[in-house]
């Protein structure tokens, strides 16, 4: 379904995309990877090109990132500052025997000590794993096991309350550094002090060679069976972050970017930490949880030029009102993306309400490891859709032939599965110490995204949904994503998610979740008005025949409404890995 266009938004500034088809044709990743510095001595280190090459030159005053403690503590660390306390980190993990290639986890909040962990990990030839902090001992005992955890860092209370009761079991781990809190030392047996290593070490790093291909980054993404992946990235995925921050995002040195993922979901490592740091910017990172007028109050006050976030943080905005946003004045606000899952047409048209721009939709995966596909800032808006391919990138729709061989789909809005030609800089490795998992993923050159998709005639993309979410009904396919658009557009709904039931005459009926704004009740009438709603805008096969009310709609950490969960749950099926789920 097209929900028709809006026109690209007014900006005095000029964006580093321009004409899009020009710019593609003339783009490589050759000339990409020239925009980076590379190490002295020859090869590539994230570290070196997000924080090293600034603080050796113009910018290295320039405040790279702004932190916000949640009781309202201001920190700003310059890319001097980072670059002087990452190559202590680095120290203390070479004091503390860290081989190349041996993984330290953070578990900790969005917090400064996380971020230098990380830049200096990059310096010293680690691999840097970060985990959320509302994760339970389980998925962090599975997560820790599966990537041999050496190094550990995090705070007093996170080791109390999910370490200590599984550290016996983490074979792998020699050392745990504790960030203490309240400025006070910890007294934990059996761990190191991370601000006293960190003082005693010398602030002077020579990173040693690191080529394009070794290993920098570990994430892990749950399928709907089985344990969870660990996706292998390279430091050559750098690259691709940093041009794709500039292009997706429209990254300019002068920005003041908020990138609202935390880092232990890939988009906060990809554009938390290593896009605006490569790019020049200053950054704002805040410490608390969601809350629709902190936020607010930060878009205004840190004068956020570039905002990235998440469709299910704009939906909880949505449901406060558009007038706790007009309250508001942002003047330096120009780019607004978002990503974590498709975004419903509703909030991309909200966005124009609230802030006077439009959400920009953007489509990638953990296993892509930065921005595959946008709606970019240089080009009218289609809502509800992904957007184009970014340069350097080649995407397809691929049906399977009787053969069982791939073919590629020409034919405009035909529906399949998205596949990438293989080849980007941030295309993750392997599945670690899984090679036949990872193997499957792939068709000669072509990456399987498991995401089927469609193609219009202008070449912008459709999410139709994944290919276990797809629903068959009385011959007909039907993405969820489609009807849930349909059910946001009513203005009781706050969230919604779709599933398909079985059915002995449709083989799956449509049945819809729904979680209602402040100010709904739920009741007969509600429903029946919903589905007279949905029944009318989408017609008699694609409307959903059953609806119930949910207070809130399991999700995960990053925001993806698990249409997977809300079907093992009705059909009383095995919930497999739940250990991304929000709250767990």
């Amino acid at each position: 379904m097209d929900f028709g266009t809006i026109a690209k938004p007014i900006s005095e500034v000029a964006h580093n995309l321009g004409d899009y088809e020009s710019f593609r044709r003339s783009f490589s990743w050759e000339a990409a990877r020239a925009e980076l510095q590379g190490l002295p001595g020859g090869g590539i280190n994230i570290a070196h090109e997000a924080v090293d090459r600034h603080a050796s030159g113009a910018r290295a005053g320039h405040v790279a990132i702004r932190w916000l403690g949640r009781q309202g503590a201001v920190e700003e660390y310059s890319y001097r500052d980072l670059s002087r306390l990452s190559a202590r980190f680095a120290n203390v993990l070479r004091g503390l025997g860290l081989a190349k290639g041996e993984r330290v986890y953070a578990l900790t909040g969005r917090i400064p000590e996380l971020y230098v962990a990380a830049l200096g990990t990059w310096k010293a030839q680690g691999v840097f794993c970060t985990l959320f902090s509302a994760f339970g001992p389980e998925p962090i005992r599975a997560r820790m096991a599966i990537g041999e955890a050496r190094i550990l860092v995090t705070t007093e209370t996170l080791y109390r309350k999910k370490i200590a009761g599984i550290r016996a079991s983490l074979t792998a781990l020699r050392h745990v550094l504790i960030v203490g809190e309240d400025g006070k030392a910890p007294e934990l047996e059996g761990t190191l002090d991370y601000r006293r290593l960190l003082e005693a070490a010398h602030d002077q790093f020579t990173i040693p060679p690191t080529d394009a291909e070794d290993m920098a980054l570990l994430h892990f993404t749950s399928g709907t069976t089985g344990t969870p992946k660990g996706a292998v990235h390279v430091h050559g995925a750098v690259i691709a972050h940093h041009i794709t921050g500039k292009l997706a995002l429209d990254l300019h040195a002068q920005d003041i970017f908020w990138c609202t993922a935390d880092p232990g979901w890939v988009t906060g490592t990809s554009y938390g930490i290593i896009a605006p740091l490569t790019n020049g910017l200053t950054s704002i990172v805040d410490e608390a949880d969601f809350d629709a007028e902190r936020w607010h109050e930060i878009l205004e006050r840190e004068r956020v030029s570039v905002w990235y976030t998440a469709p299910t943080a704009i939906r909880m905005m949505m449901k406060a009102g558009a007038d706790l946003a007009r309250a508001r004045t942002r003047p330096a606000l120009r780019f607004l993306a978002s990503v974590g899952e498709p975004l419903n047409p509703e909030a991309v048209r909200w966005g124009v309400e609230a802030f006077g721009l439009p959400f920009h939709d953007n489509w990638w995966q953990t296993e892509t490891g930065g921005i595959m596909i946008a709606n970019f800032a240089s080009m009218d808006i289609r809502p509800g859709s992904m957007g184009k391919p970014l340069p350097g990138i080649e995407a397809a729709i691929v049906q399977a032939g009787s053969d069982g061989s791939l073919r590629i789909v020409d034919t405009p809005n035909s529906e399949g599965e998205l596949a990438l030609k293989s080849g980007w800089p941030c295309m993750f490795r392997a599945y670690l110490h899984e090679p036949e998992r990872y193997r499957k993923c792939f068709s000669g050159d072509w990456y399987l995204t498991g995401d089927l998709a469609r193609r219009d005639a202008d070449g912008y993309f459709w999410f139709v949904g994944r290919k276990d979410d797809v629903i068959k009904t009385s011959g007909h396919l039907i993405g969820p994503f489609e009807v849930e658009s349909v059910l946001m557009e009513h203005p009781a709904v706050a969230e919604a998610g779709v599933i398909g039931k079985p059915d002995p005459m449709a083989m799956e009926l449509i049945k819809c979740f729904v979680a209602l704004k402040k100010g709904f009740e739920p009741g007969e009438a509600l429903k029946k008005e919903l589905l007279a709603h949905a029944r009318k805008r989408l017609g008699a096969v694609v409307a959903p025949k059953e609806l119930e009310f949910m207070d809130n709609l399991p999700k995960t950490r990053s925001g993806k409404v698990m249409r997977r969960l809300l079907k093992a749950r009705e059909l009383g099926l095995p919930e497999g890995d739940t250990s991304t789920l929000e709250g767990s």
